[in-house]
């Protein structure tokens, strides 16, 4: 981890400043607040969420990258879906939308070493007939490492693999599907 040095004027500017306007780190990592319309009062959500809660499409576990098996069983003849961490918080409907009948591998590209993501994609993509490849990921910066890990892993295992790329914006709408 990286230790930052601050002026004491900085320090004097964070802490006047108020958190909703305070941005550290990367681009993507800005702090706001969503004012989001909401058809469900806070108070009267978890009766909801009881009642209109759909099953999990999930049809694997584990789900992180870096525990999966590059030669599990349940890769072959699989549709996978690499998708960002933070998609399927954004993206209300994830599950229904992009989990289900695939394979969920997730990972975040900011937070872990993407050419550990690389060796252990190329080595899925060598060993398995994987059928296609969606990849979820945020609009914001950093997520473009995990789209880059799945080409390079495509590249090195020397296979072509239908491949579909899906980006979320951060108040959870498709930005872009190709």
């Amino acid at each position: 981890m990286q230790q930052m040095h601050l002026h004491p004027m900085q320090l004097h500017a964070i802490h006047h400043q108020p958190m909703h306007l305070m941005q550290l780190g990367a681009p993507g990592s800005g702090q706001r607040a969503m004012r989001l319309q909401r058809t469900i009062q806070p108070q009267n959500r978890e009766v909801a969420a009881q009642k209109d809660s759909a099953p999990s499409e999930l049809n694997q576990w584990p789900v992180q990258l870096s525990l999966i098996h590059p030669h599990a069983q349940y890769l072959s003849g699989s549709d996978l879906l690499i998708a960002a961490d933070c998609c399927a918080y954004a993206y209300s409907s994830f599950h229904r939308d992009f989990i289900a009948g695939k394979i969920t591998v997730i990972g975040c590209p900011k937070l872990d070493d993407v050419d550990s993501y690389i060796e252990k994609l190329t080595e899925m993509f060598s060993s398995n007939d994987i059928r296609s490849v969606t990849v979820t990921r945020m609009e914001v910066p950093c997520c473009g490492g995990i789209v880059h890990a799945v080409k390079k892993a495509m590249l090195q295992a020397g296979k072509i693999i239908p491949y579909r790329e899906v980006v979320i914006s951060t108040e959870g709408r498709i930005v872009s599907d190709v």
